[in-house]
């Protein structure tokens, strides 16, 4: 998939931003490693969510899922991935609803990637938000 196919006004950026809920840190998975924890944020509507792993509060890992699509960034690959997720496929039999799988792009979704970064900047000057919004200047 070269585009993504959401149609998205301005309103809809801000009310999506707003949206995002810091969800129960104990309901995440303890990770192992000393220094490291996890972030979810659930947004207001169905397969939004946004999730981040820091070290060091450094930003390891971060992915941003809407409306069937994915976008992550990871430090070992320095760089945007795009891809679709299995969230919307209702003719999937073998879903399960706390999985989620993704297809990765071959290339990575433009539109996409600008769409993450407009609803993220809704939360701008909060300090999670401005590391995120930080990978899209590298």
């Amino acid at each position: 998939m070269s585009g993504t196919n959401i149609a998205i006004n301005k309103d809809e950026i801000l009310a999506l931003g707003t949206s995002l809920r810091l969800i129960d840190q104990k309901l995440l998975n303890a990770t192992k490693e000393e220094g490291t924890r996890r972030v979810w944020y659930q947004g207001g509507e169905p397969y939004f969510d946004v999730f981040v792993e820091l070290h060091q509060e450094d930003i390891e890992w971060f992915q941003l899922t809407l409306r069937g699509r994915s976008i992550s960034w990871n430090r070992q690959k320095s760089g945007w991935q795009t891809g679709i997720t299995n969230e919307m496929r209702i003719d999937d039999v073998t879903f399960y609803p706390a999985s989620k799988l993704i297809q990765t792009d071959d290339r990575t979704d433009g539109s996409f990637l600008r769409l993450a970064h407009a609803i993220l900047q809704t939360r701008a000057g909060e300090d999670i938000f401005d590391k995120m919004l930080a990978l899209f200047e590298k």
